[in-house]
């Protein structure tokens, strides 16, 4: 039966430093590293190995998933990296420390920029250091300025719908290395999350998440590899 494997980056340094990341590439620390090893030990343990590969145009997420293969023998799999399956795009709060954020614009505020489906954070300035749009990796694509959860969707379920699902329905077992929010959208769209549910959802770092689709490709139950 078809399997997707999702599995969010493991801890970056600006997870391990609390700032807003976004769009912006940050590289694993030593323990995002260990929980990349890990999740890769886990499928090898559990007989859970992906045949298909999918990942971001971002390092935390690309390394995640080499490393995760590597330690489950399958380092040689072909490997798909698209920007769509990029984490939300934080626009002007990208690079800002999240607490001193609270303290300057109130614990309610960023709480609606960091979890309600669609609002936005305030847009990224023209010219800004965390700018990504003359990075070459994203030569020929309009690079967002700022993005909610609601905006995310709408661009990671339709690659999701071409390219993906497809192969998974081939009969493959598909691995996801993303973000917490592209996986969000996922998860959200999979489990048929409401907008309102969908904000208390928290993806960890480094735990696989799988499901199970029937003949008809209806996916089950969501559960932890680590509970199976």
């Amino acid at each position: 039966m078809p399997k997707l494997i999702l599995v969010r980056h493991g801890q970056s340094q600006w997870n391990l430093e609390n700032r807003f990341t976004g769009w912006w590439d940050v590289d694993l620390t030593e323990k995002g590293v260990a929980e990349a090893k890990a999740a890769g030990r886990l499928m090898k343990e559990k007989g859970v190995l992906p045949t298909a590969c999918f990942t971001s145009l971002q390092t935390r997420a690309i390394k995640t998933l080499n490393l995760a293969l590597e330690e489950a023998g399958r380092l040689w799999l072909p490997v798909t990296k698209d920007w769509r399956l990029n984490e939300r795009h934080y626009g002007g709060l990208t690079g800002l420390n999240k607490q001193e954020t609270r303290e300057k614009h109130g614990d309610e505020q960023v709480h609606i920029w960091r979890r309600s489906f669609d609002t936005p954070p305030p847009p990224m300035e023209p010219g800004s250091q965390y700018d990504p749009g003359a990075d070459p990796r994203y030569d020929g694509i309009d690079v967002p300025n700022t993005e909610s959860l609601k905006l995310t969707i709408e661009r990671v379920l339709p690659y999701w719908e071409s390219d993906i699902l497809p192969v998974l329905a081939s009969g493959e077992t598909v691995i996801i290395s993303a973000h917490g929010n592209s996986l969000r959208a996922l998860v959200k769209h999979l489990s048929n999350i409401s907008d309102e549910d969908i904000t208390g959802l928290e993806i960890p770092t480094g735990q696989p998440i799988i499901y199970d689709f029937d003949d008809n490709m209806v996916p089950g139950e969501r559960y932890y590899l680590k509970d199976s």
